[in-house]
């Protein structure tokens, strides 16, 4: 018998009970062993913090999973790659991998749940339809789970913010699957949403454990099953577009930090700091009003998905119905002016009336294109000192 939206709800609620119960004990154990992230210039805490959460987050999906998902050889891989990835991540925590071997770890996680059938033959483009991909599905699903886990990776870099993320997104994927009839794939959405808030009642600011990369390897690992098993597997218009919009601000925030690499030469592999949350540090917002803005952001681009799918804005003919159209497209011009808020308003604007008035204190005489030339610069290396306020004695230019 096929699992329903309250097996998913329990599974939810197992998951993060016991992620939450397990994680204190794994950062005792983390400390014990000295297994400690440590303040560096690139991130932004404040203290030694232990590692390894993902541990906790690991043993909440896998006691939640085999109670409430019936297990075939589809489920049997994805839990068996899931420690894989688990252990991958932990390595690199303890002796911080060469970035070639991490990728080698990643891609023999993901190999196991594709070898069992995990993969996409074919998916459909709104306005292309139907695409085939035929011998080249195992690669290309591959390829893209090994890409969403790096993305999640990327953005752990802030208290909350991957867990929060993560339980936003898997939540998301759970209603848009049950509603495609992928039971399976929708509880284990409801268990990856559920092991995230559990983790994150220990994790959000000040937080007293960080996943490590074995946390944010598996969020991003079990993320891509569930995509794949999920939505892909579908006849759906929401089947590719879906997961794309839900992702859309990590999504955004990788390719920004890859842009600057490459533009600077730097490499793409190296942390920096030039993330969304980074930047949004730097212009004067504490931890906590970074990742509540980033959570809204995602909140706005997983309501437009879950819209796409239940809003009937056309018929099986492909036929609009106004009404419905119209109500989509003004929630979509709601989210892309969040976005551009959030992007544009937050990160410049406000940083440039700061650092106007910076530096009017320290050097009245500057004119605006002066002003303008000192934001560019700053924005496009990320190179500047954190705003804190107008009262803020700031040093010279």
């Amino acid at each position: 018998m096929a699992p329903d939206e309250l097996d998913a709800l329990l599974a939810a609620a197992a998951a993060a009970a016991v992620t939450a119960a397990l994680t204190p004990l794994v950062g005792r154990v983390s400390r014990r062993f000295g297994l400690l992230d440590e303040p560096r210039e690139r991130g932004l805490s404040e203290r030694l913090t232990p590692l390894l959460g993902g541990v906790a987050i690991l043993a909440g999906v896998l006691v939640a999973a085999l109670v409430f998902i019936p297990m075939d050889a589809t489920y049997r891989a994805i839990l068996v790659g899931a420690v894989i990835i688990t252990v991958v991540g932990a390595v690199d925590d303890v002796v911080d991998l060469n970035p070639g071997l991490k990728l080698v770890g990643q891609i023999a996680a993901v190999s196991v749940p594709v070898s069992a059938g995990v993969t996409v033959d074919n998916f459909t483009l709104p306005f292309v339809h139907r695409v085939d991909v035929s011998g080249m599905g195992a690669p290309l699903t591959l390829v893209g789970i090994v890409l969403i886990i790096n993305v999640v990776n990327f953005s752990d870099g802030v208290d909350g913010l991957a867990a929060g993320v993560c339980a936003i997104a898997a939540t998301s994927f759970a209603i848009i699957a049950f509603d495609l009839g992928k039971a399976s794939a929708a509880v284990l959405a409801a268990i990856i949403a559920g092991a995230a808030l559990g983790f994150l009642v220990h994790n959000f600011h000040p937080a007293s454990v960080f996943m490590g990369d074995c946390g944010s390897n598996l969020l991003g690992y079990l993320l891509g099953a569930v995509i794949v098993e999920g939505s892909l597997k579908t006849n759906a218009l929401i089947a590719l577009v879906g997961p794309l919009v839900v992702l859309a601000v990590p999504f955004l925030d990788t390719g920004f930090v890859l842009a600057k690499r490459l533009k600077y030469g730097r490499p793409v592999y190296r942390a920096d700091r030039w993330h969304f949350h980074h930047r949004m540090a730097n212009i004067g917002f504490s931890q906590r009003q970074t990742v509540l803005y980033l959570y809204a952001w995602m909140l706005a681009m997983a309501g437009l998905a879950v819209a796409l799918r239940f809003v009937p804005y056309s018929d099986k003919a492909g036929r609009l119905h106004a009404g419905w159209a119209a109500l989509l497209g003004v929630l979509f011009v709601l989210v892309v002016a969040a976005s551009v808020y959030l992007v544009y308003v937050l990160e410049i604007f406000k940083f440039r009336r700061l650092d106007a008035i910076r530096l009017r204190r320290v050097r009245p005489e500057a004119t605006e294109d002066e002003i303008d030339a000192d934001v560019e610069e700053r924005l496009q290396t990320g190179e500047f000192e954190a705003v804190r306020g107008e009262t803020e004695d700031f040093p010279a230019v």
